[in-house]
């Protein structure tokens, strides 16, 4: 990847509009790889309807589903059925929705190990599909990762300071201790080996952190994260005050 990596922001009317242009976004993507396209996924309302908007019938009818790959940026250590996991969200919103290969998923381990299994688990299964240890900046692990920003500047579960934050070598780590649920997240070497990065924000609440992340304030986790493609902010006008398209 090149120092030149496109950054771009995209507002748009409302959230609903949103959902619509990052869904035909992310298809355009897909079909204009031959390959194996690797996704990771995040949690949240805003991307809950990304998700569905990929289900749709005339969305799903164009979208390469045999060949992309689904993995997640964080989640909840609950069971998969669990309200709260944001696996149950993704399979409901789009996974069970449409044609994806039961081999092209691959949630978070969550039931039969601890917290520090699962991640390495998981990282395990991430270094599987890599096909190697270590990362390199000439090949991302993801193709599109989608993140959001929480009121505090949290992203994936990566919350201010917490030690996930200075984590150089692994993949994906326990987070004890942050919020009621222990959660398993990637790191910001997965999460910054990534072709293309998009932040997906939306209303009023996230005006100011949104701002704050840009202008890059280092107290902010979402801050922080450096991928190694384009990274682009999508939004609606009440979270990006900017002009709407």
């Amino acid at each position: 990847m090149t120092a030149t990596a496109l950054n771009e922001t995209r507002v748009f009317e409302s959230a609903e509009a949103l959902a619509q242009g990052g869904a035909e976004w992310l298809c355009a993507l897909a079909q204009a790889s031959s390959r194996d396209f690797a996704v990771c996924l995040s949690g949240g309302s805003t991307p809950r309807r990304l998700y569905e908007a990929l289900a749709t019938p005339a969305m799903a009818v164009r979208f390469p589903w045999q060949r992309v790959h689904w993995f997640w940026g964080d989640e909840r250590f609950v069971p998969h059925d669990d309200p709260e996991s944001n696996y149950r969200m993704v399979r409901e919103a789009l996974l069970s929705r449409v044609p994806i290969p039961a081999e092209n998923i691959h949630p978070v381990p969550t039931e039969g190990l601890s917290p520090e299994q699962a991640a390495a688990d998981y990282e395990a299964t991430l270094k599987r599909y890599y096909g190697a240890d270590k990362l390199t900046p000439t090949r991302p692990l993801f193709d599109v990762n989608l993140l959001g920003v929480g009121e505090d500047g949290h992203t994936a579960s990566l919350f201010p300071g917490q030690p996930a934050l200075r984590e150089k070598q692994r993949w994906a780590v326990a987070v004890i201790g942050a919020k009621s649920n222990a959660r398993i997240t990637l790191t910001y070497p997965a999460l910054g080996s990534s072709r293309d990065l998009v932040f997906l924000v939306t209303g009023n609440a996230k005006r100011d952190i949104v701002a704050r992340v840009r202008a890059g304030d280092r107290s902010l986790p979402a801050a922080l994260v450096r991928p190694l493609g384009g990274l682009h902010w999508f939004g609606d006008h009440a979270a990006l005050p900017e002009r709407a398209k």
